[in-house]
């Protein structure tokens, strides 16, 4: 279990992704390498959490071929096969730096989560300074709801309301989730929030978003609210990771670079080190 203090609200991170990472971007590692830069140990320990895909091969093994090479020590988690794990589940998340959670179905992750603990877990981790990142479903569990396609047509669900407000993910990929999510932010369905693209994430610190990045030239965000019936839009312009001219808050990106930088050399090197390790 981890022996962490309580940290202050505002040291509480969450890291939303409208799409992207090591799922959509075999071949672009800006967000991923946002993440890792997001903790505050050398060496993080990365939990990957594939429940709302079922715990699909294909996304455990996208995480392991992103990670594998990181300075970082990596474990994936998988529900499904519990009898597998040698440690406890509050054991295994409460030790992580880290926790990220890839894209599937919001309402099959919610409803698995509620029904082992780890919702509570989780919300136990963030307090106690453990990153939260995540893409799709991944990303709109943390809010006060979302538009999910876990039926097939897109509709409104609840999260588990860590964040104020409320998110749609794909609004470039999956543009028919956008009308659904308007419609519902007019009729008070849901609360006011953020639509993003792929390749676009949110970061918050504690319950304020703070900053808004883009692995992809051209994506963009919007925020979207209910006045009087009546929608108030506003475009949000992402930070494009990696260009430090464009970034007003350089600290990060300098430090997703210096991973970036690390990562050539052990490469080059063939040093095993920063290795992680599945847990399977």
């Amino acid at each position: 279990m981890s022996a962490r203090a309580d940290v202050p609200v505002g040291s509480r991170i969450i890291f939303a992704m409208g799409g992207g990472g090591f799922t959509m971007e075999p071949t672009n590692p800006l967000l991923d390498d946002f993440v890792l830069s997001l903790a505050a140990a050398k060496q993080p320990r990365v939990l990957f959490l594939p429940t709302a895909s079922g715990d699909t091969t294909a996304q455990i093994n996208a995480f392991q071929a992103r990670f594998a090479d990181r300075w970082c020590v990596h474990e994936h988690l998988s529900l499904f096969r519990l009898r597998e794990a040698r440690r406890s589940l509050e054991e295994i998340v409460l030790e992580q730096d880290i926790i990220y959670v890839g894209g599937g179905s919001m309402r099959n992750l919610l409803a698995i989560w509620q029904a082992h603990g780890l919702d509570r877990l989780l919300v136990q981790a963030w307090r106690s300074g453990t990153v939260l990142a995540g893409l799709s479903a991944g990303a709109m569990c943390w809010f006060q709801g979302g538009v999910t396609r876990s039926s097939g047509p897109p509709e409104p669900l609840a999260g588990l309301g860590l964040l104020d407000g409320s998110l749609t993910v794909h609004a470039d990929g999956e543009p028919e989730r956008l009308p659904v999510w308007l419609a519902s932010v007019r009729d008070g369905t849901l609360p006011g929030g953020w639509s993003l693209d792929d390749g676009v994430g949110l970061l918050f610190g504690g319950l304020r978003m703070d900053r808004v990045v883009s692995s992809r030239p051209g994506a963009s965000a919007q925020r979207v609210d209910q006045v009087a019936g009546e929608l108030v839009r506003k475009r949000l312009q992402p930070e494009l990771l990696g260009d430090s001219e464009q970034s007003a808050l350089g600290g990060v990106d300098e430090a997703v670079q210096e991973l970036r930088r690390v990562h050539r050399v052990r490469r080059r090197l063939g040093d095993g080190h920063g290795h992680g390790h599945g847990h399977g």
